[in-house]
């Protein structure tokens, strides 16, 4: 829910902790210690070397939307490329370890379902790491070249842009598999429905952390750029909207059934081919049927699915 409330420089920041705790993982990401006792933010960022109109910016932006950046030059990049980089610590050097113990605790090794779940998690881990990765690598080295003055003609905002794609498929997956297939008893119970709660705000910081790069990050870079290049960059930040697919219930057919069982069993899709007597871009055009209607996209997901809805023996999937 909106707090519907525009945070300014002379508030209390506790205020803004009372209204909104989720805040509090962002002070430590803006480099802002606890303690500040009845400071006002203006004062609180202060003392901590924090730009204090982003911090605003960022802070009524994730809360509620506000905010028109694309001209805004009031915002510090340094100050927000700091804030970016420690939120990747944070999410990379905790977060993910965190949620990965979490439900290990929550579920039962022994249980094969479990194994996959775990690999699962193990995968999604995988392909956050690599996308923030990238952007330490490739796209904040960067942004300091800019702020350092220095020009660079193989890379730009735009390339990022074209780069930054949506990285919470999977996590809506693990959510979906959980709760669909991995019925528990009390405590497991227990245990799997507080894991989910941490997964489901884990979901929402990924949103709004990908907000923040979208909305507010590159149209800044675009502008420094300006600056340091002196032409004129005017093209909008790419369309990072995830388009979901279509009814899950959506019923499967005998021949989608048959490129998920062979799917499992580790055939390529030249291997179904020929076991299915179609073509290679009749199995492409399969898969993708598949993945629109189960929302499931990756092998460990349609490998579960195929367990529980019995397509495949779960002694013949190896682990």
């Amino acid at each position: 829910m909106k707090n519907q409330k525009m945070y300014e420089a002379d508030d209390k920041m506790i205020s803004l902790i009372r209204d909104n705790y989720d805040l509090l993982q962002m002070l430590g990401s803006f480099g802002i210690s606890l303690g500040f006792g009845d400071k006002t933010v203006k004062d609180t960022c202060e003392d901590n070397n924090v730009d204090t109109y982003t911090f605003l910016a960022v802070v009524n932006f994730t809360i509620n939307g506000y905010g028109e950046f694309e001209a805004d030059e009031k915002i510090s990049i340094p100050t927000l490329l700091h804030y970016l980089e420690a939120s990747h610590a944070y999410f990379l050097d905790f977060q993910l370890p965190y949620i990965r113990r979490e439900l290990q605790e929550s579920l039962d090794e022994r249980d094969s379902l479990a194994k996959l779940i775990l690999r699962f998690y193990d995968e999604y881990a995988h392909e956050i790491r690599r996308h923030m990765k990238y952007e330490q690598k490739t796209l904040f080295p960067y942004v300091q070249s800019l702020i350092d003055g220095q020009t660079t003609n193989d890379y730009n905002a735009d390339t990022f842009s074209k780069h930054h794609g949506a990285t919470d498929k999977k996590l809506r997956e693990l959510k979906l598999l959980i709760i669909k297939y991995l019925p528990q008893d009390g405590l497991r119970n227990n245990q799997l429905t507080a894991t989910l709660h941490d997964i489901y705000e884990n979901e929402v910081w990924l949103r709004q952390h990908a907000m923040v790069e979208d909305h507010i990050f590159v149209p800044a870079i675009r502008r420094l750029e300006q600056l340091t290049k002196q032409n004129d960059v005017t093209r909008n930040i790419s369309d990072m909207v995830f388009k979901n697919g279509m009814n899950s219930d959506e019923a499967l057919s005998d021949r989608e059934k048959d490129v998920i069982i062979a799917l499992v069993q580790g055939m390529s899709n030249k291997e179904i081919a020929d076991h299915l007597c179609i073509s290679v871009n009749t199995v492409i055009t399969h898969r993708r049927n598949i993945a629109r209607k189960l929302q499931i996209h990756s092998p460990a997901g349609l490998t579960i699915y195929a367990i529980v809805n019995n397509l495949v023996d779960i002694s013949s999937v190896k682990f």
